[in-house]
């Protein structure tokens, strides 16, 4: 496996973690349950229900070492220490699009972290992408499905 290095936020992190824990506890419980359960109803050879819950074993397991690999591969970011006169990871950055004049603000995360309704963007992201590195007054152009849009970053901070 790979061992792909992430950053996250304390909080982007114990959720990372709880929910490790709940898959390892709870999900493999309640797969081990099926299991027994269609193992009781007889003959295994033609059992789909028990093919089923087998399956969904075997796919709970590959989400929890997936899991694993992600949490011993993170990283805690320290806040404080963000250097906010570049966009970079968890910087929030005021950004207005030049044609319509629409201004939105968006945190730069993570991709596990990143959640648009929240106004988190994923570094890896089209518009993460073209924002990163960049400073205030710069002005980006984006490489969206519809084209391209040309952003003006009005301020960047924490």
């Amino acid at each position: 496996m790979s061992s792909k290095v992430s950053y996250y936020t304390e909080d982007g992190l114990n959720k990372l973690k709880n929910e490790l824990n709940h898959l390892k506890t709870k999900g493999r419980s309640q797969i081990a349950a099926q299991i027994a359960e269609a193992r009781d109803k007889g003959d295994l050879s033609e059992n789909a229900e028990y093919d089923a819950a087998k399956d969904a074993q075997g796919l709970l397991e590959l989400k929890i070492s997936k899991l694993e690999e992600i949490v011993s591969n993170a990283r805690l970011l320290d806040e404080s220490t963000i250097d906010t006169s570049k966009a970079s990871i968890l910087t929030k950055v005021k950004i207005k699009n030049k044609k319509t004049g629409h201004i939105v603000e968006y945190t730069l995360v993570s991709e596990e972290e990143a959640d648009l309704k929240a106004g988190r963007i994923s570094l890896k992201s089209p518009i993460g992408k073209a924002l990163l590195g960049k400073e205030t007054g710069d002005t980006v152009i984006v490489d969206v499905p519809a084209g391209k849009i040309e952003f003006e970053i009005l301020d960047i901070g924490r």
